[in-house]
């Protein structure tokens, strides 16, 4: 067994509480105590360029490669000054023994070519380096030069995928809350960026607050709460026109939280009216409506199950902020959270099998996973107040906001495995809430 299949393994083991090990018999090994993994070393030279043209894109898609994979806490990058022997020829054979010499266990080669008209060609090939041979054949991305770093991020996809046996996540976009101005005076405009905070663009202007934005299944549309007429109001936007509609405006009521379903056509939502807040379902075309709950307490943040039969949501109507689900189509809520505190906001994993959420425990507030029977609570981060998980597409990282303390404090963006392991920060060009994952593009 090398090493590259030992990493599947681990990542297998990684999504219960880590307490296993990956055995191997090749000099590849792969140690998990307690969520802590060693590192897969890894070298991505630089790609060869076919013409002038692709020098420098060369080199840039070999960085944003590198930082893909470093960034999931997985992979190592062994820097281009321990090299031994260097990557000239696309086509040529590699020299295993010398990239065995610095420890390189997985090695990505590539080549870039672009024309005047703009056109780009990215082709690369995937290497266990101590087996001495490639993992799966080479691929070829075609686009153009303007979209290189997304490129890029597609053969991280590859390489992750080749070596975890999972799906990746690189080439996929946020959308959330932009934030300028000190705490007491915050203006909110709606952004999207890329799952690494680059090409921010913002989507709405700041005149009015917003919040909660979520992506369609699709990835082309979202929605988010506005309080434009004074009121809380759902909005539909679309993510390549920036139009956007009024889509839940009942008069005398008030309207939030809403999520897509996963057929991209079914919202789910709140509907505060005469006292109460209720989980309300509809057509995006605004018909169909259905009141799923009813009952004196506050039901909100509700949430799909991938496969469209259920839904999980917060409800204080066991005298304080829990867990529940019920069928997708209303009726009977069975508890799912039972620990000490409060929670909210919870999102279903894309895999079906966990969910994430904010909890308030003794002055501090965690993001947490849990099985969909409640079982296995694990809390992942711990801070003045962090809220609002958003899973990666494929179910392995969760995005979140997290706020300092005291006036200057201010909101960011923060990612951390579903392990607790690989906390960071996503730099943002203002300060970012809200943050909702879209999918692989």
């Amino acid at each position: 067994m090398t090493r590259l299949i030992a990493i599947i393994l681990a990542l297998m083991a990684l999504t219960l509480p880590a307490q296993a090990q990956a055995q191997t018999q090749g000099p590849l090994r792969i140690e998990i105590t307690e969520g802590v993994i060693e590192p897969l070393p890894f070298a991505v030279p630089s790609f060869v360029a076919a013409n002038d043209n692709a020098t420098q894109i060369g080199q840039n898609i070999a960085e944003v490669i590198a930082a893909d994979l470093e960034g999931t806490g997985l992979f190592r990058t062994i820097q281009a000054s321990a090299y031994i022997s260097q990557i000239t020829s696309f086509t040529s054979p590699v020299q295993f023994s010398d990239w065995k010499a610095i420890n390189a266990q997985a090695l990505v080669t590539g080549q870039v070519s672009a024309d005047s008209s703009g056109r780009l060609v990215v082709q690369f090939r995937v290497y266990d380096v101590f087996a001495g041979q490639e993992l799966g054949n080479g691929l070829q991305f075609a686009g153009t030069t303007d979209g290189w770093r997304r490129m890029a991020h597609k053969v991280a996809d590859a390489v992750y995928s080749r070596i975890t046996g999972e799906s990746g996540y690189f080439d996929s976009r946020v959308v959330f809350v932009s934030e300028t101005g000190g705490k007491g005076n915050r203006k909110k405009s709606l952004a999207i960026m890329d799952y690494d905070g680059a090409n921010m663009q913002l989507l709405t202007d700041d005149t009015s607050l917003l919040l909660a934005p979520r992506f369609s299944p699709s990835g082309d549309r979202v929605l988010y709460t506005s309080y434009e007429t004074g009121f809380p109001r759902i909005y539909l936007l679309d993510v390549g026109s920036a139009r956007r509609r009024v889509l839940e405006d009942q008069p005398g009521s008030i309207s939030f939280a809403p999520r897509f379903g996963p057929d991209g056509n079914t919202v789910v939502y709140s509907l505060a009216t005469g006292g109460n807040t209720d989980l309300y379902r509809m057509s995006l075309n605004g018909t169909g409506r259905v009141r799923l709950t009813s009952s004196p307490a506050i039901d909100t943040a509700p949430s799909f199950s991938p496969d469209g039969s259920q839904i999980v949501f917060e409800s204080d109507r066991s005298g304080s902020q829990q867990l529940y689900i019920m069928p997708a189509t209303g009726g009977q809520a069975k508890r799912i959270s039972f620990g000490p505190g409060r929670y909210g906001t919870p999102v279903w994993s894309p895999r079906g099998d966990l969910v994430a959420f904010t909890k308030q425990y003794r002055g501090r507030f965690h993001i947490g996973v849990m099985r969909t029977d409640g079982s296995e609570e694990r809390l992942l981060t711990a801070s003045f107040l962090d809220e609002g998980p958003s899973w990666s597409p494929n179910g392995r990282v969760v995005l979140f906001t997290r706020e300092t303390q005291g006036t200057l404090g201010a909101s960011s963006l923060y990612s951390v495995d579903i392990t607790g392991r690989n906390l960071k920060r996503i730099h943002t060009p203002f300060g970012a809430s809200d943050p909702a994952w879209g999918p692989l593009q």
